[in-house]
Formats: C-alpha cells, structure tokens, sequence
C-alpha cells in the first residue's frame, strides 16, 4: 500500500482537540463534501472553497476549479496546472484575486494566474460564464472566474477564526489559518496557508516527479465607520517550490508580494445605490532550473531562468437606479503590466542574482463600461453591456529566437537573430458587448434566459512572445506572424439555459454555440540544440467554430439523502484547416450520492470520462508544449468519504479517491519529459495519483 498517512499521529491529536476548542454559538460550517458544485443562477457558478472537495485539490486554484462542470486542467504533475473551461484557456478564462488581476512570469505557463491562488483562503468562488459581462476586463471569451473574501461590518467588538488541516497519501500535509478581530468601527484580519506532498504514485505504482511545497501569508486593515463604508488596506505573500513531470525545469520560486486599497461607499442617494473603487499592485518573481529539484542532464548546462513580472491597476465602478426598472454599473479600469527575463546557462549553477534584468514585453489597457439591467416585469428583464478597450504592447526584445535550415546538410537548429521590432508599439481599439433576456417561470422556481456576447480579445504575452519571424518551420501548416499582424480574437457566442428548483429536485441546463474569428492557434515541436532538444512555437490565426453544453440535476429523494449529476461536453473544430480543434477536454459525467444527517455524513463520487479522439497533433495552446499528442482512452474512477460533525463549529472528513487504483490519464495532460531517476518515457502522457486517501480537521471558532 503506498504512503498513508505519514503524519497521523500529528492529525489524530488534532482531531481529539478540536471539539474541546470549538465554543461557537452558531453553525460556520456548511456542507460536508462539495463533489459538483452545481448553477444556482444564469451563467453562474458560486461555490464555498472552504468546504472539502473530493477529489482531494492540489493547494492551486485551478485543482479546486475542476470539480466544476465544465472546467478541465491542462496537468503537468502535481500542482499548478492551467484550467480549461469549455475547452478555451489561458487570456480568455479571466482570473481575479480579490479583484486583482494576477499573471505568472513564466514564458511557459509553468506559473498560471492559479499557481498563485490559495482557495481556502478565499471565501468564495464565482464563475461567471460566456461573454456575459463586461465588468471586468475585456476579452474574456470563456468565462470569469472571482475569488473572493467577504466583509462583514462588525456589530460588536469580537473575534473570529477558522483553520483547518489535512494530512493524506504521498505525504500530503496542509495547514490553513484566518483570523479576524475589531469592533464596528475597525477590523484586522491575517492569514496563512502552506501545502506540501511529496512525488505521487500512478495506478501501477510509477512514481511522477510532482512534489511541491507552497506557503502564503495574507493580512488587511479595515475602516468601517457605518453600515454603508469601507476603506480596506490589503496585502500578502507567498512562495515555494514545485517539481514538474512534464519540461526539463522544475520552479524553484514563486514569489509573489502584493498590495490593495479598497474603497465601498452604498446607498449614497436614491440615483446613487454604490460606488466602488480599488487599486492594486502585484510583483511576481519567479526561478526555474534544471539542477535544484532534480537531476542535472549530463550532457546539459546548468540552467536558470528568472522572469519577474509587475502589475498595477485601477477600477471605479458606480451603481445608478434612476428608476425602479432600471439599474446601471458604469466604470472604468486601467493595467499596467511590465515582463522581464534574466536567463543564465554555465558549467557550474550561475549567480543569476547579480545580473541585469531584460525587459522583453509591456502592455497598457484603459478600458471604459457599462452594463444595465431593466425589469420588464416582476418575472421578465434584459440585461446589457457595453465596453471599450484601448491596449498597447512594447516589444522591449533586442534578440529573438528562430529556426534556421543549414545547409546542405537541411539540419534544423535554433538560433538567434536581431529583433526588427525592437521598441516597436502595437496598439488596438477594441470593443465587447452583450444582451441577455431573462424570464421567470413556474411562479419563479425556475429561470430560463437566452444571450448573444461579442468580446475581441488582444494578443496575451505567451502569444506574443511567440509572434515572431521563424523560418525553416517544420510543418506545412505553421504560419508565422510578427509582432505587428497577429490579429485579435473575435468571438461571437449565443448562450441559452435554464435553472430550476421545485421541492427536492433542482436541475439546470446551458449551452453555448461560438463561432471565431482569428482564433490564435499554436503549433509545436521539437528542435534539436547542440546538448539536446528545446520545444518551440509558432502562433497564427484561423478561425474556429466551439458549441457544448453542461447539465446537472439533484434530487433529495429521502430525508438526509441526495444524488446529483452533472455533464458536461465540449467540440471545437478548426475552420480554416478543417480539423478538430486543438487541445478540447472529451464529454465528462460525474454522479455523486450523499447521506448527511447534520452529526454524520457518507458520500461518493462516480467520475466517467469518455474518450477524445478529435485531436490536431501537434497545435495547442500557449502552455509549453502544451498540445495534442494523440487520441486518449476514456476511464472512470470511483472516490468514497465520510465525515463527523461533533459539533456546530467542529468537522472531520475522511476519504479515499480512485478507490480501484486505475491507471489513467487526462486528456489535456502534458506529455512528460525524459528525467533521471523515473520511469516515464519521453511523450508519454503523465498518469494521474493512484488510490489516494486523505483525513481533513476543520474547525471555525467566534
């Protein structure tokens, strides 16, 4: 059996303390096990992070996020996978922190926007789905995703905390700590998260170079003089280190440091209900090598990258009602966004600390909006939007990469050539839109809504940077672009669904048809180096239609029980070239089956994954190397728990995923690389954790 439990004598103590802490006066802890977490409103998800979640996350945000219908993981190991929803990643899924945009370092998305994300932390988690707000940000042609924490103006003085941890196979061992103090005038709030495991075991027992090690510290001063006003100081940190089974680097740092103000002012007048502002600012300083968590290939260098990157930004929103019909959000944002890169390579690991830093790209974006909603009725309304983006991109590169063809031998190697668009400025005007009609049924148990969005969406920095001339290219359909006409996305999308909920049964349905144009589609392979291989790529445009849709039902058939399933299916094609689009997750189905009396609580969770045979070999998306090796087999795993709640403020769950301990393999995950002292073979597909079991302590105490 593999490694249960490594520190369980540690958990046991902790769990027998726990109901001697807990003297709360009010129930703090919801639900038992979130295993789908399902739409309560049009084109929203909402979820608590806090609850444990089955499958067992990572301690990233995109592991949390696909225990949600429609969103998959781009897996490269252990942690910090790229989410996926509806088969569009990277600038099309917008990710927000407390209202912060936050963007990796890393050229190769070894660092996503949710490598930085703690979600239980967080108080909740909002996916808003489709071209179907312009409140934040603009080209979000997926969804957007918002990890919240909420305020609550005291009413007395007091304090509050909440914690948790979990110990399970593989050496996992989280520990998660908020606390909150003040009176209704001010408040004080800290937090601390820090996860570690160690490598994880497929079915058959080969072990995958994954373990990681993550911390974060968070803390805020508030001001709230009355029930309408807040002013909040913000600020955290975070770091650690993570092994990858998928590129021939592992991180070594994820630094992140940030700060925020927050302003919140409501029911100013009758015309005026809320106006909200903030401004933020994020530094991520980030170290991958080849050497410190693994080891060094012989016939390579010693190898550092180190990319930072520094974000500020700004948002004011005001919240009009001119009239009992009619509510308005208008505002307006602005970014900031600068990238640079100091990359070393020697005989001996190189002070890469005491070189120089390169700026390579910068980008700008003001944006203006706005969006309104007008109740036809007391069951009927339209909701519309409307928004403006100016955006700017700096080309700071004196050199870039390309592929030559020497001659005559036709070898193809990489090299490097002088940048024609050094200091060179690319700017877009472009615009996103939407109109929503929305109707009330059933004397409001239900809603169904029909949408139409627009949204253009400007080059991201991982498309950029590899929107350069490239010759000798390897395939007939690569296609490469400079810096000056890689063209911007235009994604035009018809969503429809309903919601519905009567006695014990809710259910709901959404379905999505999109056709774009000038989708920016990668190209990879591998090109030879004097010591070995790098994986390179090219970007250009096509256009691509993408329909799918997700469902889910619940049924409380009997006091304390309840089943829920939910599916969710996704199919792109590339137009331009009359294949599949690239790097589309397959038709998912989950059923889930609980017992929960309030005191005990038992579960399962029964994942089926059909297989995907709709591949372009080769094209991707912006991860590195992140495209299609091929077709994937379909599989279905089975996960069981339990748990005990001794009282109001008290939980412990226990369970055990993959209970079968099947060998399987997710479609969208990476191909692994070629690692000393590991099994796994060069473009094979990275397996996920074998049978896994796991024990969480929670406790939330007044």
């Amino acid at each position: 059996m593999n490694r249960i439990f490594k520190r369980l004598p540690l958990a046991v103590a902790v769990s027998m303390a726990l109901p001697i802490l807990a003297q709360a006066q009010e129930t703090r802890l919801g639900s038992v096990v979130v295993t789908a977490p399902v739409t309560e409103a049009p084109l929203t998800v909402t979820t608590d992070p806090k609850a444990p979640r089955q499958p067992l996350p990572a301690h990233d945000g995109a592991d949390m996020l696909k225990s949600i219908p429609g969103f998959s993981v781009i897996r490269k190991g252990g942690a910090d996978g790229d989410p996926v929803f509806r088969g569009m990643s990277g600038s099309r899924l917008n990710i927000l922190q407390d209202g912060q945009d936050v963007h990796g370092g890393c050229g190769g998305r070894m660092d996503p926007p949710t490598a930085y994300i703690y979600p239980e932390s967080y108080d909740r988690v909002t996916v808003l789905k489709g071209p179907q707000t312009v409140l934040y940000g603009g080209g979000n042609s997926a969804a957007v995703v918002l990890f919240e924490r909420d305020i609550q103006r005291m009413t007395e003085p007091g304090w509050s905390a909440n914690g948790s941890l979990t110990f399970g196979s593989w050496g996992r061992n989280d520990q998660i700590f908020d606390a909150k103090a003040g009176n209704p005038d001010f408040y004080a709030r800290i937090g601390a998260t820090r996860s570690d495991s160690e490598n994880y075991e497929d079915g058959d027992g080969k072990e995958v170079h994954s373990f990681y090690t993550r911390w974060s510290t968070t803390g805020a001063l508030g001001w709230t003089p009355d029930d309408n006003t807040l002013l909040e100081l913000s600020f955290g940190r975070s770091d650690g280190e993570a092994a990858y089974a998928d590129r021939g680097m592992d991180g070594t740092k994820f630094e992140r440091e940030h700060v925020g103000v927050k302003f919140d002012k409501r029911n100013l007048s009758p015309l005026l209900q809320r106006i909200e502002a903030n401004v933020y600012y994020s530094y991520i300083d980030h170290v991958m090598d080849n050497y410190s968590l693994r080891q060094k290939p012989a016939t390579a260098d010693y190898s550092v990258n180190n990319p930072d990157r520094e974000t500020k930004g700004a948002r004011f929103v005001a919240t009009l009602t001119p009239a009992d019909q009619w509510m308005f959000k208008l505002g307006a944002d602005y970014k900031d966004d600068l990238h640079t890169l100091r990359a070393l390579q020697g005989a001996t690991p190189p002070a890469y600390w005491s070189q120089p830093r390169a700026k390579d790209l910068g980008f700008d974006r003001y944006g203006v909006f706005a969006e309104g909603t007008y109740s036809l009725d007391d069951v009927r309304r339209v909701v519309a939007g409307l928004r403006f983006d100016q955006h700017e991109a700096t080309d700071y590169r004196k050199q870039i990469k390309n592929v030559t063809t020497a001659a005559p031998a036709g070898k193809t190697m990489l090299g490097s050539s002088a940048n024609p668009f050094a200091n060179a400025d690319r700017e877009e005007n472009l615009s996103s839109g939407f109109l929503r009609y929305e109707q009330d049924y059933a004397g409001g148990a239900g809603t169904w809504y029909a949408g139409l969005g627009y949204v253009e969406r400007f080059p991201d920095f991982w498309e950029f940077m590899r929107a350069t001339p490239i010759s000798g290219n390897l395939t007939s359909t690569a296609d490469a672009r400079d810096f000056g006409n890689l063209e911007p996305e235009k994604n035009t999308q018809i969503d429809i669904g309903a919601n519905w909920a009567v006695g014990s049964v809710s259910a709901s349905v959404s379905g999505f048809y999109s056709k774009v144009s000038d989708y920016m589609l990668l190209r990879w392979w591998q090109v030879p180096t004097p010591k070995g291989g790098v994986a390179v790529a090219d970007v250009r445009n096509v256009d691509a239609t993408v329909y799918g849709a997700e469902a889910d039902l619940t049924w409380r058939f009997a006091p304390s029980w309840s089943a829920t399933g939910t599916l969710a299916w996704v199919r792109g094609s590339n137009d331009t070239d009359d294949t599949a689009l690239a790097q589309q997750p397959p038709l998912e189905g989950r059923l889930a089956l609980e017992y929960n009396d309030g005191t005990f609580s038992y579960g399962g969770l029964l994942r089926v994954v059909a297989k995907q045979d709709r591949v372009d070999v080769g094209s991707g998306s912006i991860v590195a190397n992140g495209r299609d090796l091929g077709p994937t087999a379909g599989f279905a795993t089975l996960a069981l728990n339990a748990g005990w709640r001794p009282n109001k403020v008290t939980l412990l769950t226990v369970g055990v995923d993959n209970v079968f301990d099947r060998t399987y393999r997710e479609h969208l995950s990476q191909g692994s690389a070629a690692i000393a002292g590991y099994e796994a073979l060069s473009n094979e597909i990275i397996n996920e954790p074998g049978r896994t079991f796991w024990l969480k302590a929670q406790v939330a105490l007044d």
